[in-house]
């Protein structure tokens, strides 16, 4: 690349597909901002920026998405021996948190960004005698700050909130998390080979099956395994009975934290009763167990589909009749609408994903964009809302329900025939794949490494969490400190998918 052009070439692939190393164009670190400015004004969006290379950062990754095409793009940028690069943060806000963490965890330092505080390894966490964080604080008259957590009265992960306010204005708001950091994506390469698909599944608890599909679909990219049709049936309804619970429970959960008693108690119950369907499925609630490298270890059979199907048809009414009431109650409606509202534009330019990203009318849905699996074969049209407040974000979930009962109606009644599973084999060697799933929270990535031997030698992950907290953040600027339990859980972000 010369004179800051735009690189000429790009190595392009499909999502859930393994492209070799050395297929990767190479460029100068200084070509970085403009690759960044191009993707950011052609609408791509940026899966990660990371060293390429575990140990020595010595050239940057940048992985891209574009809706557009369906594809992928990889691109490298050689530092060329220095410790440090241009930051592109100012160009593409998107990257603020993956510039961080490459200089939380490489020491590489981006030149230019606007805060380099840290992404989970906060020095005071380790070492007793660490300096405190260096929150931002706010002066002026009748300016009070309220920290709350990192332990919390209810059963929550550990998380810090600090506010900075006016009265009751929320003036800003900073979150500090890294309680939670396990190592996750180390025993992802490390443990043995049975435990690391339990490790997969344990990286948010309650995104058991969007995190082990993400897990299965890199590792089967790297070795070229053709899933069968009948496991990726299964797979698609096992995340989609996952997505459902998810946002059933999320919908009666906002309903208790503005005091909505029947709200909460009919959207908790059924919430529930889609659970449940995973454990007739998967024999755990959550559908720990059901995917394995190849396919899925359990059958549907046909006397289950038919109690699955009957299942559905008992509760589908129940879930309508619930939310014609709780969207016509006045006292739930006049709290929903307005409350932390986030602009599309600052949704776009940071990277939000999932229902935080559509509420605010951006059309993104892995599913749709960058089918695989079952959703190669089958549509589930994308839910968006417009306003980016509480009451969107209440809407696209309940859209989401909608659309996902469809498509389990679907697959259920025409499951297709064939084997649950194809035993995998050797992986690519000095290969790189890389999965997108649309988890419930929003996409999630498993980007997965090979060694010149074909063992996997680097497993990275992007959960939505990790690029959505900075929405709670933003969006109780400017609105009350009574506000934020219902803007927190109108997001219901994982601490644990987040700290790794």
């Amino acid at each position: 690349m010369q004179g800051g052009a735009e690189p000429a070439a790009e190595c392009a692939f499909a999502n859930g597909t393994a492209v070799q190393l050395d297929s990767i164009p190479g460029f100068p670190v200084s070509a970085l901002g403009e690759a960044a400015r191009a993707a950011r004004e052609q609408g791509r969006a940026l899966v990660a920026l990371m060293p390429l290379r575990e140990g020595a950062c010595d050239h940057l990754l940048l992985l891209l998405a574009d809706s557009a095409t369906g594809r992928l793009s990889a691109s490298s940028f050689d530092l060329g021996g220095a410790n440090e690069f241009p930051s592109v943060t100012q160009a593409w806000p998107a990257a603020h948190l993956f510039e961080r963490e490459i200089f939380e965890t490489s020491g590489v330092t981006p030149v230019g960004h606007p805060w380099l505080k840290p992404v989970r390894r906060h020095a005071e966490l380790g070492d007793a005698g660490a300096p405190p964080h260096p929150f931002l604080r706010a002066q002026g008259e009748g300016v009070h700050e309220v920290a709350v957590g990192p332990i919390h009265a209810g059963v929550i992960e550990p998380g810090h909130f600090r506010f900075q306010c006016s009265g009751e204005e929320v003036l800003h708001l900073e979150i500090q998390l890294g309680y939670q950091y396990r190592g996750a994506e180390q025993r992802l390469v490390s443990g043995k080979p049975a435990s690391r698909l339990v490790a997969a599944e344990s990286i948010a608890g309650d995104t058991a099956v969007g995190h082990a599909l993400a897990y299965c679909t890199a590792l089967e990219a790297l070795s070229g395994a053709k899933v069968p049709l009948r496991a990726q049936s299964i797979r698609g309804v096992a995340l989609e009975l996952e997505r459902i619970a998810n946002h059933a429970g999320d919908l009666g959960a906002l309903c208790n934290d503005v005091g909505y008693v029947p709200g909460a108690a009919l959207f908790g119950r059924m919430r529930g009763d889609f659970l449940n369907l995973l454990t007739e499925i998967s024999g755990n609630r959550f559908g720990r167990g059901l995917l394995v490298p190849g396919g899925v270890r359990f059958e549907v059979t046909p006397e289950l589909q038919a109690r699955m199907l009957n299942a559905l048809d008992e509760v589908e009414p129940r879930l309508h009749a619930a939310e014609r009431l709780v969207f016509s109650t006045p006292s739930v409606v006049s709290r929903f609408e307005g409350a932390g509202a986030i602009e599309r534009a600052r949704a776009e330019e940071l990277g939000f994903v999932g229902p935080t990203a559509r509420a605010c009318g951006v059309p993104r849905d892995a599913r749709a964009d960058h089918p695989v699996g079952a959703f190669q074969f089958a549509h589930v049209p994308v839910a968006v809302a417009e306003d980016g407040d509480v009451m969107a974000r209440a809407t696209v979930r309940w859209l989401e329900i909608v659309r996902s009962l469809r498509f389990l109606r679907d697959q259920l009644s025409r499951l297709p025939a064939g084997p649950l599973r194809k035993d995998p084999v050797a992986l690519r060697a000095s290969s790189m794949a890389v999965a997108l799933i649309e988890g419930w929270r929003g996409a999630i990535a498993h980007v997965a490494f090979t060694d010149e031997a074909g063992q996997v030698a680097r497993h990275r992950v992007i959960d939505p969490s990790f690029r959505n907290w900075l929405a709670l953040a933003l969006c109780v600027r400017g609105g009350q400190v009574s506000d934020f339990p219902l803007c927190n859980k109108s997001f219901n972000l994982s601490y644990a998918g987040h700290d790794l």
